[in-house]
């Protein structure tokens, strides 16, 4: 069981703040590849390994369980795929994409 929930202490806070858990969980490495690519849909645990350019499989378990756990992705016939809170987090980072292509635009880049 993760111990990443709103409520326990997590990496930056001791508060247990929901938006720290999250972030924290979404800083961990992988956790936001793996939900920006289920974007396109439901994946076998194959298919997502090999959209996550080839993750160690260990880690795209452990990251999928603990996603499971707090409720952003589940498990169900066609693969792995968002609950309907986890779909709500993404439609809020494909916003922040879109924020990001206008950033990237007005910086002096050679």
């Amino acid at each position: 069981m993760t111990d990443k929930k709103p409520g326990m202490q997590v990496r930056g806070s001791t508060t247990g703040r929901p938006i720290m858990v999250l972030f924290d969980v979404l800083g961990q490495r992988w956790t936001l590849r793996i939900i920006w690519e289920l974007r396109t849909g439901r994946m076998t645990f194959r298919e997502l390994r090999s959209h996550c350019d080839e993750i160690s499989p260990t880690i795209l378990n452990q990251r999928l369980k603990t996603l499971r756990e707090l409720g952003l992705v589940n498990h169900e016939e066609g693969g792995y795929g968002y609950t309907e809170m986890g779909a709500e987090l993404a439609k809020k980072l494909g916003r922040f994409d879109k924020w990001a292509e206008n950033w990237a635009k007005t910086l002096d880049m050679p």
